[in-house]
């Protein structure tokens, strides 16, 4: 029955992006099956926040003693890079406040966690990779309220005290009680690690149909904008974090994993955050939302991009 499960698991992951794309569709064309469901997305957000704290290790904190450079790097690209984007692209493209501000928002987020996943693809630093997600996402109680208030208030008023109360009930409790959960019951909670992932693909497809649902009318008004800009967002993002890595000398295999977290973001945070503090604008979420769409894509893209030209090397060298 488990390895049933676990294939299915890893089938299902392995689809990720054609789920979030054939459920969007559905929620477009019959948005009252998923409206409901936009009430829940901060306890949605809070499993699948609980499932990273489960898989975490002490191991991946001394991640950050073995190379503090290259995660230093990664976190403060992660902090400089995708909010700047965002600001440069809604004045660039003179976007309405509603999108603007689900925009900076969504690049005020920490790094997401499938980037452990593509940065293992991409045969990068996974160790690195994870290391500078976890650091990122505890520093994000902090630093995207402050990031966001300094870029987004002159849009919109911005309440960064509230929006630090959020981070920490819907991403650090969780984390922190999947670490706990780990450490006390370390059997019984490696069966459910396994499962973990299903679980997180599940939640994270339903928080996406969600918000689709509920701003059915935006996106149909403006849908191809808001994806013109998150394809822009996530893809100079990837970019300008592996140049950044390069240039203060980071290995390849560093440089793979900055680029990877720096360009994936922790978009289920976007929208949750969207929808508890711009509820009157449902559109607001719809930049997360299209980036947790987007970002599914050309993660594996460049993934397999990379893992075919480490293949190549492997092959001249022998």
């Amino acid at each position: 029955m488990m390895s049933a499960i676990l294939k299915f698991s890893q089938f299902v992951q392995k689809t990720f992006a054609l789920w979030v794309i054939v459920f969007a569709v559905i929620a477009l064309w019959i948005p009252d099956a998923f409206v409901w469901m936009k009430a829940y997305i901060p306890w949605v957000l809070g499993i699948i926040m609980l499932g990273m704290g489960m898989t975490m290790t002490v191991d991946d904190f001394k991640g950050v003693l073995q190379s503090p450079k290259a995660v230093v790097i990664g976190v403060v690209a992660q902090f400089v890079i995708m909010p700047g984007l965002a600001y440069a692209l809604c004045r660039l493209f003179q976007l309405p406040t509603e999108i603007a501000v689900g925009v900076i928002l969504v690049g005020c987020c920490p790094g997401g966690t499938a980037s452990n996943v593509i940065a293992y693809m991409a045969k990068a630093n996974t160790a690195l990779s994870v290391a500078c997600t976890s650091v990122s996402t505890f520093l994000a109680p902090i630093l995207t309220p402050a990031i966001f208030y300094v870029l987004a208030s002159q849009w919109i008023p911005i309440d960064a005290g509230s929006m630090f109360i959020n981070i920490l009930k819907v991403v650090i409790f969780p984390i922190i009680l999947g670490v706990t959960l780990r450490t006390l019951f370390k059997q019984k909670t490696e069966q459910y690690i396994q499962v973990m992932p299903l679980i997180s693909v599940v939640a994270i497809v339903l928080i996406v149909a969600a918000i689709i649902a509920a701003s059915k009318a935006s996106i149909l008004q403006s849908g191809l904008l808001i994806l013109g800009v998150v394809m822009l967002h996530n893809g100079l993002g990837f970019l300008l974090g592996y140049w950044a890595s390069r240039l203060f000398n980071l290995p390849y295999a560093d440089a793979k994993a900055v680029s990877i977290e720096v360009g994936m973001q922790n978009s289920g945070l976007g929208v949750t955050l969207a929808a508890l503090h711009f509820a009157a604008s449902p559109v607001t979420a719809v930049p997360s939302a299209i980036f947790s769409l987007w970002h599914n894509i050309s993660g594996p893209a460049l993934a397999t991009y990379w893992a075919s030209k480490a293949d190549k090397i492997t092959e001249n060298k022998s």
